[in-house]
C-alpha cells in the first residue's frame, strides 16, 4: 500500500481512559475525523479511510466502551453522550485538530453535534450518514422502546432495548434494507457482538439508551448554527433504514444554506452495501467545500 493511504492504529490516554483510533493520511492535509454510531466501533471505516487518505488527513476514534478503546465498567464510569463528547474533544486537542470536517453515524452524531456546538469555529463541514438531528429522522416503531426504558428504566421496559444487544438484533441493523444482503460480510455483525458481549459491558449500553432522549435537546442549537454559521452539509442515507428514516436526511436542507442530500437504496450501515457511491459523494462534496 501507498505510504500515504497507509492506516496507522494508534492509543492516546485521554483523562486516564486509554482511547484507540484510526489514522491515515498527510498530517498538513484537511482533516475529516470519522464517529461510528451504535453497536459499532471504528472498523465501520476500514474500507472507507483509504479512499480518503490520498488527500485528507483522517482520524477515526473507537469512543470509550467500544471497539479497542478502554471499556470501563459502568458503576466505573458514568457513561453519557456529553461525556463521549468530552473525551472525543480531548483527542482531537492532543492530536492537535484546530480545524476538521465532520462523518457522523448513529451515535456519532450527537457526539459530532456537541463538538460543533461547543467550537463551531472548528468545523469546515458536516457529513451525515444516517445521524440523526431533526425530530422528523426517529422511526417511532424502533424509538418508543427506547423513549420508555428512558422514562422508566426497569424490569417492565428494560427487556426490549437489552435485545439490541442480541446477535439477531445486530445482525438485522446490518441486513435490513439492504437489496442483496449477500454483499455484507458477516464479520461485521459478528465483531460488534463480540465486543458488546464483554463483561459488563451490557450495562455500558444500557446506560448510554438511557441518556440518549438527551440527545433532543440538541437538535434546536444545531438547527441555529446550520442557519448562521454557512458550514456546509452532506447528507447521503440509506433510505431504508428502519432507525432513522429519510426525512431526518431531507430535513438538513430546511436549515443549512448549503445542504447536499443523496438518498441511496440501503440501510443503516451504507457502507457496507454502498461503499464506492458514498466514497463517491463524500469526495466531490469535500473537493467541492474544502478545496474549491
Amino acid at each position: 500500500m501507498n505510504a500515504v493511504h497507509q492506516v496507522h492504529h494508534r492509543i492516546a490516554t485521554i483523562d486516564g481512559h486509554e482511547l484507540f483510533y484510526r489514522e491515515a493520511g498527510p498530517a498538513d492535509a484537511p482533516a475529516i475525523v470519522l464517529l461510528h454510531g451504535f453497536p459499532t466501533s471504528s472498523f465501520m471505516f476500514r474500507e472507507l479511510i483509504p479512499l480518503l487518505a490520498g488527500e485528507y488527513r483522517v482520524i477515526a476514534p473507537d469512543h470509550l466502551g467500544f471497539g479497542r478503546s478502554a471499556a470501563p465498567r459502568a458503576e466505573e464510569f458514568t457513561y453519557t453522550f456529553d461525556a463521549l463528547a468530552d473525551l472525543t474533544s480531548g483527542l482531537l486537542d492532543h492530536l492537535g485538530l484546530d480545524r476538521y470536517a465532520l462523518y457522523v453515524q448513529d451515535y456519532g452524531a450527537p457526539i459530532g453535534w456537541r463538538l460543533a456546538l461547543r467550537h463551531p469555529e472548528r468545523i469546515s463541514a458536516l457529513v451525515t450518514q444516517n445521524g440523526n438531528g431533526y425530530e422528523e429522522g426517529f422511526v417511532e416503531s424502533f424509538w418508543a422502546d427506547v423513549w420508555a426504558y428512558a422514562a422508566n428504566p426497569g424490569p417492565e421496559t428494560e427487556p426490549a432495548v437489552r435485545a439490541a444487544l442480541s446477535l439477531d438484533a445486530i445482525r438485522r441493523q446490518y441486513l435490513h434494507g439492504v437489496p442483496d444482503p449477500s454483499v455484507v460480510s458477516p464479520d461485521t455483525w459478528e465483531h460488534d457482538h463480540a465486543l458488546v458481549s464483554r463483561a459488563g459491558n451490557d450495562e455500558v449500553q444500557l446506560a448510554l439508551f438511557r441518556d440518549y432522549v438527551n440527545n433532543r435537546a440538541l437538535y434546536p442549537p444545531l438547527q441555529e448554527f446550520l442557519r448562521t454559521g454557512e458550514v456546509p452539509v452532506l447528507a447521503v442515507w440509506g433510505r431504508n433504514d428502519e432507525i432513522f428514516g429519510p426525512a431526518g436526511a431531507r430535513a438538513f436542507t430546511r436549515d443549512a444554506r448549503d445542504a447536499e442530500v443523496h438518498l441511496l437504496d440501503g440501510g443503516h450501515f451504507l457502507l457496507e452495501s454502498h461503499l464506492d457511491v458514498v466514497a463517491g459523494h463524500l469526495r466531490a462534496f469535500l473537493g467541492r467545500v474544502l478545496n474549491p
